[in-house]
């Protein structure tokens, strides 16, 4: 199974981004998860280009279509999404292969509330299929935790788990459904 996570964060020390490493160290060799690190070289969406996509949203068009689901980790900016996941995301509104895609949700901090709501939301109105039993907020904000010492927490690291095995059970669920 191959998961594409996405990190709404370019900050070099992201918990957003040390949450993904984590899962990506705690999920192999079962379940691949790719970081798409590319996140930040997208252009800022541009109608006029659809006919014509810039070779980074290419390569993530052809990332999004191979990956079996997407996982989303983003902070909370100004109650709201960051830019850089709302411009990767207004890249697939009109890219078919998301449509009804298997997507996963992850909140670093429980005080990302408004962002959380407001990711959802865009991602309902794109027509994914958000997998909430796998969507977890993990309180990360302020623990000063890497991804080796999430890895290395047994709570984080069962809480963590848990979600990649219900990954892998609702994923194998919509494929067999098909």
């Amino acid at each position: 199974m191959n998961v594409l996570a996405l990190c709404g964060s370019l900050r070099a020390a992201s918990t957003n981004a040390a949450l993904l490493r984590a899962i990506q160290s705690l999920a192999a060799p079962r379940i691949v998860v790719e970081l798409f690190d590319e996140i930040g070289t997208l252009p800022l969406f541009n109608p006029d280009l659809e006919g014509s996509l810039p070779s980074p949203v290419q390569t993530f068009h052809r990332r999004v279509a191979a990956a079996d689901a997407l996982m989303i980790a983003s902070p909370e900016y100004a109650h709201g999404v960051t830019g850089t996941i709302k411009n990767a995301l207004d890249w697939l509104v009109g890219f078919e292969l998301f449509v009804n895609k298997p997507v996963v949700v992850l909140n670093a901090s429980p005080r990302a509330r408004h962002a959380d709501a407001a990711l959802r939301e865009t991602l309902q109105t794109m027509s994914a299929h958000i997998l909430e039993t796998a969507s977890v907020t993990v309180p990360l904000l302020g623990s000063g935790l890497d991804e080796k010492g999430i890895v290395a927490s047994a709570n984080l690291a069962r809480t963590l788990t848990d979600m990649l095995d219900e990954i892998h059970r609702a994923v194998d669920a919509l494929q067999r459904d098909k």
